[in-house]
């Protein structure tokens, strides 16, 4: 990490780590009851959360009218075993019974008394003049959030320790699943199980391992569920979760691909030229990632992360490797995909010999062209007055592909390019690809059935050894949503160790995949039979005709 990433040039509620460190003692390991120092990365995770914005009106009759702080909400990415639950308790605590909500502008002499919050720990703040100053939630309701019971006691066992231990037992009673807070405030747990806790007015949510959260296990809803709950109390929201998987649509991904500049993120992956695969390079890895949690014993991760590694090596590098890789199962890793994008922009003159791939919808998923030429590069061509890239989203067009648009585009690239080649994949087009045939030959536009299974596997194989293996000379033109297709795309074991394409979710589309996979496969093909045009056979281009017409 760059020394300067930890400057704090910024206002933020101090106050809030300071009430942590006063409040919440150590809840486990041979320090247990001591007092708990937050280490630098928590720190700065902290006062980040809690950054005021500079132009924050405080409004004494109601504190939360407006939104002082800098950010909504957070997400906090790291491996495993750096202390993310103690330290979520802490902030769940703060939450509960701390100064978390700002309260105005510090002048000369102000200071924040526990005495006056309901804690008899005799604890006094002392405000910088200017310092943004702190208040109480009147009634906090926090929601801890996870997969299971057994996720959410990571925090909440640690939330009970630090109230037993420390001086939060004169506000706050433990219950098994719950903690009473005053009078009427409380924190609460919240899994698939408990969904009838919802809809309550949180002040907090704590979402824990948000890279498991999915439509399937119906936690995404519970997310956005619980957001939208906070965000009508004007509080706020916080994850935490170890690297996700790129192939499962999460919250944690949605969340760090979002574009919205209100979130805090860190993640702080280690170099990418090290290999977690090389037993050195690992512990290298590890090394970064570990720095500053002097709790973590690097024999240890590298044991287990190694055990872990010889049955499932892509889960060993995300939690213990810090690394968003794809899970067993991912087609093709989205980052060598990437490795294969040429680094400026190629332009394919008119008149260049290409195969077409092409896989057609309807309603629901996407209809796609991709070209290749000869050499190996393969690119998403444009169409029409304004160059649209041959991609189709029926959620652009009211619902469903305009097959109108499509038609114009397969006559614009016949007629641009020198089409050798075009395998289609007729479901739900089959009137289309013979009149696409009929126009320009049979021996030029076939139907290629992806249902046929030793020809989809082989065809599925030949792109990834030649996105994969060190000599090819395969290239692309970095298409954004062929590549967030080709991430998505996963093997689907079929008999005689063979496997399809299929979605991780019926919104994470891979259509664009399979026209890469069919462009490919029909370049290979016209290659294999020597079909590829020679140089005295190109087409030239006729700007009186807009057509092209052979030498």
């Amino acid at each position: 990490m760059e020394p300067d990433r930890y400057v704090v040039d910024f206002l933020t509620l101090w106050i809030v780590p300071d009430w942590i460190e006063r409040h919440c003692p150590q809840p486990d390991r041979f320090g247990r009851g001591g007092p708990m120092r937050l280490y630098e990365k928590q720190l700065w995770w902290t006062v980040n959360h809690y950054r005021v914005k500079p132009t924050a009106l405080w409004v004494p009759e109601n504190p939360i009218l407006g939104p002082a702080f800098h950010y909504r909400r957070s997400q906090i990415i790291g491996p495993q075993k750096i202390g993310k639950g103690p330290w979520t308790a802490g902030i769940c605590l703060a939450e509960g019974g701390g100064p978390v909500l700002f309260a105005g502008w510090a002048e000369v002499g102000d200071v924040y008394r526990c005495e006056d919050n309901g804690c008899g720990c005799g604890w006094v703040y002392h405000y910088e003049p200017g310092e943004p100053k702190g208040m109480r939630w009147p009634t906090p309701l926090i929601q801890i959030t996870a997969t299971s019971e057994d996720q959410t006691d990571n925090i909440y066992r640690h939330i009970k320790a630090m109230i037993r231990l420390g001086p939060l037992s004169d506000l706050m009673r433990v219950g098994e699943d719950m903690v009473r807070i005053g009078l009427e405030g409380e924190i609460d747990t919240v899994t698939t199980g408990a969904l009838s806790k919802l809809g309550n007015p949180v002040t907090f949510a704590a979402q824990d391992e948000t890279g498991l959260y999915n439509d399937s296990n119906k936690l995404r809803k519970v997310a956005e569920t619980q957001r939208r709950g906070a965000a009508g109390m004007g509080g706020r929201s916080m994850e935490t979760t170890n690297p996700f998987d790129p192939a499962e649509d999460s919250v944690a991904q949605r969340t760090f691909e979002s574009a919205a500049e209100d979130v805090f993120r860190s993640y702080e992956p280690p170099p990418a030229n090290l290999s977690y695969r090389n037993k050195r390079e690992r512990r290298r890895i590890h090394a970064f990632n570990y720095a500053g949690f002097p709790h973590v014993n690097l024999d240890s991760i590298d044991a287990e992360a190694a055990e872990l590694a010889e049955k499932d090596p892509e889960q060993a590098e995300r939690y213990y490797g810090n690394r968003m890789v794809y899970g067993q199962g991912t087609w093709l890793d989205g980052d060598k995909w990437q490795a294969r994008a040429v680094t400026v922009p190629r332009l394919v003159p008119a008149g260049t010999a290409v195969v077409l791939g092409f896989d057609g919808s309807d309603v629901d998923d996407w209809t796609g062209i991709r070209a290749e030429t000869e050499d190996g590069f393969q690119f998403t061509p444009t169409y029409g007055p304004d160059q649209l890239p041959t991609i189709w989203n029926p959620a652009e067009h009211r619902g469903q592909v305009p097959r109108l648009e499509v038609a114009a585009a397969v006559d614009e690239l016949f007629a641009r390019y020198t089409v050798v080649r075009m395998y289609a994949d007729p479901p739900d087009w089959k009137s289309e690809i013979d009149a696409w045939a009929a126009e320009h030959g049979e021996k030029v536009v076939i139907r290629w059935e992806t249902y046929r299974l030793t020809q989809v596997h082989s065809a599925n194989e030949r792109l990834h050894k030649d996105v994969t293996k060190a000599d090819a000379t395969f290239t692309h033109d970095g298409c954004g949503h062929t590549f967030t297709h080709v991430k998505n795309a996963r093997k689907l074991a079929r008999p005689g160790k063979r496997y399809i394409l299929g979605k991780p979710s019926q919104t994470q589309k891979i259509d664009l995949a399979m026209c890469s996979v069919l462009a490919h496969e029909a370049a290979g093909d016209v290659t294999a039979a020597k079909a590829w045009p020679s140089p005295a056979d190109d087409l030239i281009y006729t700007a009186s005709t807009t057509r092209y017409g052979r030498r």
